[in-house]
């Protein structure tokens, strides 16, 4: 399975398979589950590159490590999974 930083990478700088529509599943330990975010509501931490930004529906930014994606969808399709 490819490594998610390199799956990630590719939806940012790869133009033509960028074009889908991304999820992604994160673990939240507050909410001890996998949430889901659009790849459009995150940025990209320049300064710590193995983690992206996400502000939730109070407007609170939480830095979310790559270690805790577990899942990625395009189109509706997952096409990664953390397993274990």
């Amino acid at each position: 399975m490819i490594p998610i930083h390199q799956l990630l990478s590719r939806i940012r700088w790869d133009e033509e398979y960028g074009k889908s529509r991304f999820r992604i599943g994160y673990w939240d330990r507050v909410e001890g589950k996998v949430l889901r975010a659009d790849m459009s509501d995150i940025t990209w931490d320049a300064e710590n590159p193995a983690f992206f930004d996400l502000v939730d529906e109070e407007g609170a930014c939480h830095s979310i490590p790559f270690h805790r994606v577990r899942e990625v969808w395009r189109d509706g399709i997952l096409i990664w999974a953390r397993t274990g």
